[in-house]
């Protein structure tokens, strides 16, 4: 019977885990999140603006995380990974983008309106 000599930490894949690009995608999304979150209590900035600033924190947060921890770079070893993350991208956002525009349309139709809101909508 042989034996299976392989060394399992040995793989590439097992070789770019470690515990420091761990630790820092975490420091940094908490960070991101956190600033985002006080944007949102604080009412610091207008709805839009809170809704987009909060979109591009979280959006920095992904590719920090796909970065450190997923290791998402151009090199050779990675080119197929990254291929999948650009295909899917736009699709994520197309998706995203379609769920806030049909909530948005159903807020419109279904929400009850008082006469004095129905009257300063149309100033």
């Amino acid at each position: 019977m042989t034996q299976h000599s392989q060394n399992p930490l040995a793989h590439p894949e097992v070789q770019l885990a470690n515990g420091r690009a761990y630790l820092l995608s975490f420091i940094f999304s908490a960070l991101l999140m956190t600033a985002g979150l006080w944007l949102t209590v604080s009412h610091a900035m207008s709805p839009f603006a809170t809704v987009l600033s909060t979109s591009l924190l979280a959006g920095v947060a992904v590719i920090i995380q796909g970065y450190l921890i997923l290791h998402m770079d151009l090199s050779h070893a990675q080119i197929w990974h990254t291929v999948a993350m650009v295909l899917f991208l736009p699709l994520f956002v197309v998706t995203i983008g379609l769920t806030a525009w049909m909530f948005h349309g159903l807020y419109e139709r279904t929400m009850i309106m008082t006469p004095a809101m129905s009257s300063m909508s149309h100033q």
